[in-house]
């Protein structure tokens, strides 16, 4: 008895999920479908393929690859069994958190799609066509603090190229990232770009040679300000005179090309320096050559990426006049797949955060009405009869790609109507005995209320 009762006080649980993490019902599949597709037909238009990878990696694959912040991030999967039967008590004993964690969890959950991709190319490397053009949508999983418009749980839409260090690999993310957002609607959006390489020389100009520091303390500012940053990099090793020159590199207003004129006299003796400038001068003039503008596209000389595997240009686009931070970002990476026995390979890509997407245009009120709708038609019926007569109906419409569905009850004409209204199914077909006797069948458009008397084949022929 006590068993049952500890049962039922279990069962009366109130259900809850983890925290950074959501259900989505119908209506907002319906409205994220419209993201995935928009953005996979993009992708397929610029020859990208799909793949997929599993949801958890082995702990050696993705720990060292996103920076130390980052690695701080990866959830962990326990082992299975007994995980502490092996464990060394004298770590225990001594805290060791982490000599503790690589004993008892082997894998983790992913925590981007780009790092899994790099170890596929590696172990597939004789079955690939170089360049390798390859789209990936999925989840991944940080162990971040939850807040608005960041979750532990999200999906991120992937494209990378790896197998060639042409720049017109970058020049076409910019344009793949305008068809995106001219397919979503999105109208107001900022495309930033900068390159590592320039960080890489301010760095040097400032007296350090500690670049990734700088990555990751200047990947801040938008967050903890400048004052802050300038804190973390004292403490670092960087001077107070030199971080006044660096600053005022960074602060810089001006078009692309008054930044790109500045970048070159300062690194007029800096190779790291002119090369990288170059660099962001050919895209821009590739973007030219493609017959499309600059439009959208800004060059953020403070803009870092904190992820430590990039190496060249690097991308982060933000939709403007919304409360919703990055929506995408990206750069190229010359070593990933050399940390996985496969140096030399160049690779770039960029990413989608769809549930970002997801909330900037639910804020936006972007989502056009046929986002929402599953059905096309739902047929209604008065009596039995009336109901197995429509399902030739049904059969008809679907064979003719128009989506449809019949009331599956017995029910009211009033209810089923209703059934319609509430699942946004935009057209309904009343079969009544008078129906099936001429073959001519109520039609009725739900939004305007409007009615018509048509044969199955007109009703086809609207669609």
């Amino acid at each position: 008895m006590a068993n049952r009762v500890s049962f039922t006080a279990y069962c009366m649980d109130k259900p809850s999920l983890p925290k950074g993490t959501r259900d989505f019902g119908p209506a907002q599949m319906a409205k994220r479908q419209f993201i995935f597709n928009t953005i996979r037909k993009v992708f397929e238009m610029y020859g990208f393929q799909p793949l997929e990878t599993p949801a958890m990696e082995n702990l050696s694959t993705l720990t060292g690859k996103y920076g130390e912040e980052g690695d701080q991030l990866l959830f962990k999967i326990l082992n299975s069994g007994d995980y502490l039967k092996n464990i060394d008590v004298s770590k225990l004993k001594a805290q060791d958190t982490r000599a503790i964690t690589s004993d008892i969890s082997e894998k983790g959950l992913k925590y981007d799609l780009t790092v899994p991709f790099a170890r596929y190319v590696v172990m597939n490397r004789h079955e690939i066509t170089f360049p390798f053009k390859r789209y990936q949508i999925q989840p991944v999983w940080r162990a971040d603090r939850p807040q608005k418009g960041r979750y532990r749980e999200f999906y991120q839409c992937d494209a990378d190229v790896v197998g060639t260090d042409s720049l017109i690999c970058e020049a076409e993310i910019i344009l793949m990232i305008k068809e995106v957002f001219r397919g979503l609607g999105i109208t107001d959006y900022t495309i930033k770009i900068n390159h590592r390489g320039i960080l890489s020389a301010l760095a040097e100009l400032a007296g350090s040679n500690n670049d990734s520091s700088l990555f990751v303390a200047i990947d801040k500012l938008d967050k903890i300000g400048e004052d802050k940053v300038k804190e973390e990099l004292l403490s670092k090793g960087f001077t107070g005179n030199n971080l006044a020159r660096l600053f005022e590199i960074l602060n810089f207003r001006g078009s692309a090309i008054q930044k790109l004129e500045l970048l070159a006299n300062t690194f007029t003796s800096n190779e790291h320096g002119r090369k990288s400038t170059n660099e962001l001068n050919q895209i821009l003039s590739l973007l030219n050559g493609y017959g499309a503008s600059d439009e959208h596209v800004e060059l953020d000389i403070a803009l870092a990426r904190g992820l430590s595997y990039y190496t060249g240009c690097i991308f982060e686009v933000k939709i403007n006049n919304v409360s919703i931070g990055s929506v995408s970002g990206g750069g190229r990476y010359d070593n990933l797949t050399g940390v996985f026995g496969m140096p030399g390979v160049s690779g770039v890509g960029f990413s989608f955060g769809v549930d970002r997407l997801y909330d900037a245009m639910e804020e936006l009120q972007l989502f056009p009405e046929e986002a929402q709708i599953s059905s096309k038609v739902l047929v209604c019926h008065l009596d039995e009869e009336c109901q197995r007569y429509s399902l030739k109906l049904i059969y008809t419409l679907r064979e003719k790609g128009i989506a449809s569905e019949v009331y599956p009850d017995l029910s009211k004409l009033k209810k089923q109507l209703e059934y319609a209204d509430r699942k946004k199914i935009p057209f309904t077909i009343v079969v009544g005995s008078d129906e099936m006797k001429s073959g001519v069948l109520s039609f009725k458009n739900m939004k305007t209320g409007e009615q018509q008397k048509l044969t199955l084949s007109e009703i086809i022929s609207k669609f």
